[in-house]
């Protein structure tokens, strides 16, 4: 390449931008819109575009500038919606040296005093075109005293004068400037739209490209045109004139997405060596641990969509290449949805823990063994569906109200299960009138009357001898206060009205309330734990635990929206 030829080199996102709205790509109603508008005269004072960077918001501006203020070659012509090439003023516009076009960045100009400077020039009729046309880019950057200094200029501007804003933060632009502009969205390119596109430009510039890597290019941009053609520059840099699918590959890193791929499907199998084995690939090669747990993201969104939706496989192809759609359908069709969501809250919780870690390649290599381990737990639904199905049960289902025996295990799952045992039931609510003629009459009395304290230390430290009315032998356990008996006579006499006699005995007498309580306790645990049922739960959760045992539910209790 000659100096020459050097030196007037320009990229291909510059060389090929549109010059008129035939050339832009992939906005057909935008397209259409302004057509119609410029064709029956509607001509609105103020747009603002938006959409994602790369799209043509500020091409299409310029595009609409240049389309008002067409003269033709003589000068006589009016606006139009066809090439403006032979156009003297069109031309100006397009090298930006037209005084009545004016392009203002807002991201380097957001005060206040540059949008008053920019007032004082709108009061002036246009030198020469028919518009006078301030563009203003990234118009979500100003200030908020630079939008309110311009919302009645906008609202009535003079005649001849039209703003055309851009963004792609348009939830920052205050609504009162949204409601004063027609509002036009630009849509991502779809990838099959941008390869045909990339295609057409590879002609025009001789360039052998291969239709697999063109595609490869128009996945990669994202939907962005711009993005997109500064990949193939890239790629016809590297390649020597010649775009090909390994190379393409090879330069957008694709052979490490599909490493990340290989890393979920040795994830989802369990393979714990295996799995740390491809995550030190990626750390010999330079990859950022936050990085690799994203990628795992994203697979395993695209797993778990496909098997929700399998007929999404189509839309994602254009997103994706073959082979990776491909196995990521035989990864949806060999995985449950438990595992998957599993393996979603591991991921979004790993990546904070990786994000905040002071040795991040550790604290991912935690997550990847703690992804692993989870994928091997077993469905807890699953193992209902077994369990109520077990011929040895000879239980019903467990009811959807609470109740059964409830499990936990060290994994953090639990199962409940209805299991029919007897249960030591206390009496009804306390009544300070009825007769007393066992221990758990004396708390029931010492309850109602407010003596909490001391109902405790019955039911803790009092063997019971003999009991009759007006007389309570006991025998105080080692533990108990010394004036437990004192109290004792005096709370129950002011709680019936009648004259109590307690004394101490060295009798054994009968078991305390709590022992009684806990002997019960045992006894109904271990008729629990040698149901057959229950038996089950066990071998299939080692090391699980018995935590808590509710009595059975009669249904004709349960509150009508608890029934199933």
């Amino acid at each position: 390449m000659s100096d020459e030829a050097r030196k007037s080199y320009l990229v291909l996102a510059r060389k090929y931008r549109p010059q008129n709205f035939d050339a832009v790509v992939g906005q057909d109603a935008l397209v259409r819109t302004l057509r119609n508008a410029i064709e029956t005269g509607r001509i609105a004072h103020a747009y603002i575009l938006t959409g994602v960077r790369g799209v043509g918001k500020t091409t299409t501006a310029r595009i609409i500038a240049r389309a008002l203020n067409y003269t033709g070659p003589d000068g006589t012509a009016g606006p139009t919606v066809d090439p403006t090439d032979d156009c003297a003023i069109c031309r100006a516009i397009a090298e930006d040296r037209h005084p009545d076009v004016m392009e203002m960045d807002a991201a380097s100009r957001t005060g206040v005093d540059d949008i008053r400077e920019l007032i004082e020039g709108v009061r002036y009729a246009p030198t020469s075109a028919r518009y006078k046309v301030y563009i203003i880019d990234e118009v979500h950057m100003l200030s908020k005293a630079a939008f309110n200094a311009l919302l009645k200029t906008l609202e009535e501007p003079p005649p001849r004068v039209i703003f055309i804003f851009a963004t792609t933060e348009i939830r920052k632009v205050p609504v009162t400037v949204l409601s004063r502009c027609q509002r036009f969205d630009l849509r991502r390119v779809d990838a099959d739209v941008l390869a045909g596109y990339y295609k057409k430009i590879c002609g025009l510039e001789n360039v052998d490209a291969e239709d697999e890597a063109l595609a490869l290019v128009a996945r990669a941009a994202d939907g962005s045109v711009r993005d997109g053609l500064s990949i193939l520059d890239q790629a016809i840099v590297l390649g020597g004139g010649r775009v090909g699918t390994d190379l393409v590959r090879g330069m957008l890193g694709l052979s490490d997405r599909l490493r990340g791929l290989d890393l979920l499907e040795q994830i989802l199998r369990g393979d714990v060596s295996g799995a740390l084995e491809i995550l030190q690939g990626f750390f010999r090669d330079g990859a950022d641990p936050v990085v690799v747990l994203e990628d795992l993201l994203g697979f395993t969104h695209q797993v778990t969509r496909l098997k929700a939706v399998p007929d999404s496989a189509v839309e994602m192809e254009k997103a994706a290449g073959a082979e990776e759609i491909g196995r990521l359908k035989a990864l949806a069709g060999a995985v449950g949805m438990p595992a998957l969501v599993r393996t979603w809250q591991i991921l979004l919780k790993g990546m904070g823990e990786v994000g905040a870690a002071p040795a991040p390649q550790a604290a991912a290599e935690m997550v990847v063994i703690r992804l692993v381990y989870a994928a091997e737990l077993p469905d807890p639904a699953a193992i209902l569906k077994t369990l109520t199905k077990a011929p040895d049960s000879s239980v019903p289902p467990a009811p959807r109200s609470p109740g059964g025996a409830a499990y936990s295990s060290g994994g953090g799952a639990s199962v409940a299960a209805a299991v029919s045992v007897p249960m030591p039931m206390d009496d009804s609510l306390p009544n300070p009138d009825r007769a007393i003629n066992t221990l758990h009459d004396v708390v029931e009395v010492l309850q109602a009357s407010g003596a909490h304290v001391l109902a405790g230390q019955v039911r803790h430290f009092v063997h019971l001898v003999r009991l009759v009315p007006g007389q309570i032998e006991i025998r105080p356990g080692p533990d108990a206060p010394a004036r437990l008996s004192q109290d004792l006579g005096k709370a129950l006499g002011a709680a019936t009205g009648m004259r109590w006699i307690i004394s101490v005995s060295s009798a054994p007498g009968q078991p305390t309330l709590d022992e009684d309580e806990a002997r019960a306790r045992s006894e109904v645990e271990a008729q629990v734990r040698a149901h057959p049922l229950v038996r089950k739960v066990f071998d299939l959760f080692p090391g699980a635990e018995l935590v808590r045992i509710h009595p059975p539910q009669d249904d004709s209790m349960q509150k009508p929206q608890e029934r199933t």
